[in-house]
């Protein structure tokens, strides 16, 4: 049966946004008469959704990837879309339609073929990945956590070289590019990891482990308040970590990285979490306007600036608001916020009523250290405005961010519920992997 013309909205790239938009329009269009529901397609290249803030812990090997994934399938069918897998390989904006390139098995045999999915209403929200500012090797020889599949990859060869430094009697030596959120939580959960080794019995391994966090600017985590900073650079050299703040990468090599002033972090294993840009082919997407980082430039409603039917939101979009120096940053709290936002408006645009202005409320920011600290800045809203919070309070405000998505995605009950499993799994397995 054919879908009814004008009722097509697909979305491209199941992220945090992504899911959320698919997932919400996805019932409500349940809910509604058949001729009067969009029909909502969500495409991705994975067939799971892992709540990217949470990277860190995947690849440290201090979460269980399998326990916090959503089969997009099982979504699909619980929230009424249409889950396509698949990569997004082409675009033409006269036909309004998306190629899907065909989706191959690890052998190369073509399981599902190329494809083409017409719509009424396009959100792209494809996400970023790291920058590597063209900076020679950086691509050979530094891992980079930005798929659940990196993180993955990075967890067993952490896994590998730990192994080889307790049964070569070796080092391994780690180095962190990148002072940001990212960095900082990695170099963190690092920690974690080799703590929690230790008490599993690789007592030697403490000793022989060593982590650098190398950061351009003056001080980590540059869009936090600086007594966050200060704060978190102190607690890091206080697990151990060796902190390098104002001096850049300038290559990457097998056996370490070589800086800006002249000096040498050696290194066994090297991880790339500096700087954002979306995806390359965004650049060459039927001519949609884009910056130096690739990302789509957006209209105040989101729409992208050559084509009121192609919408972009989270980090592959960049938005200037009114008055603002700077576009938004790409952080899970931008996505959400826009996701929201198209939810409540898409349905009317199907219909001709104009999508409203996006305002984005910066209700802070977060950074957890493992078990050890955490730190919040409450932003520009609320009775707090612009305090700062530390410790488990700051903690709990940082796991609770979680819990809401699970929440918009698998409603109240099932959320919960998922919580309490999560908190019976931390008491029964062990609490980093072992396999």
């Amino acid at each position: 049966m054919s879908e009814p013309h004008g009722n097509r909205i697909v979305v491209v790239g199941g992220g945090v946004a992504g899911l959320e938009i698919a997932t919400a329009l996805g019932r409500r269009g349940r809910r509604r008469q058949a001729g009067e529901a969009a029909s909502v397609v969500l495409v991705d290249r994975d067939s799971v959704h892992v709540w990217k803030p949470m990277l860190h812990t995947i690849a440290a090997g201090t979460s269980d990837v399998s326990q916090q994934q959503t089969a997009y399938a099982a979504q699909a069918r619980d929230a009424g879309f249409v889950y396509q897998p698949g990569e997004l390989c082409g675009l033409d904006r006269a036909r309004r339609s998306v190629r899907i390139a065909a989706l191959l098995a690890s052998d190369g045999r073509v399981m599902i073929p190329e494809r083409c999915l017409a719509y009424d209403i396009l959100v792209l929200a494809v996400g970023s990945e790291a920058n590597d500012f063209g900076i020679p090797g950086v691509r050979q020889h530094c891992h980079m956590i930005d798929s659940r599949a990196q993180a993955d990859a990075f967890s067993r060869e952490i896994r590998v070289r730990m192994m080889q430094c307790l049964g070569q009697d070796a080092r391994l030596d780690i180095a962190i590019v990148g002072g940001g959120a990212t960095g900082v939580e990695l170099a963190a959960e690092l920690v974690h990891l080799t703590h929690a080794a230790v008490a599993y019995g690789a007592r030697e391994l403490e000793r022989r482990i060593g982590i650098t966090l190398v950061e351009r600017d003056a001080r980590l985590l540059a869009s936090f308040p600086q007594d966050i900073s200060e704060a978190t650079r102190a607690r890091l050299e206080s697990l151990g970590v060796n902190v390098r703040i104002s001096t850049g990468v300038v290559a990457a090599r097998a056996d370490g990285l070589a800086l800006e002033d002249g000096g040498f972090v050696p290194a066994s294993l090297l991880v790339w979490a500096a700087g954002v840009k979306a995806p390359d082919f965004l650049a060459h997407l039927d001519g949609l306007e884009t910056n130096r980082s690739h990302q789509l430039l957006v209209r105040p409603t989101l729409q992208t600036t050559r084509d009121p039917a192609v919408y972009a939101v989270g980090d592959c979009a960049s938005l200037v608001p009114a008055g603002a120096g700077r576009p938004l940053p790409p952080t899970a709290q931008v996505a959400h916020q826009q996701a929201r936002h198209l939810i409540r408006h898409l349905p009317g645009a199907l219909r001709g009523t104009p999508v409203p202005p996006f305002r984005f409320r910066d209700f802070g920011s977060m950074v957890s250290l493992a078990d050890y600290d955490a730190f919040a800045s409450l932003g520009k809203f609320g009775f707090f405005e612009g305090g700062t919070l530390r410790g488990r309070l700051a903690q709990f405000s940082h796991v609770m961010l979680y819990r809401r998505h699970q929440s918009r995605l698998h409603g109240f009950w099932r959320g919960s519920l998922l919580w309490l499993v999560d908190c019976l799994n931390s008491r029964l397995r062990p609490s980093i992997r072992l396999d």
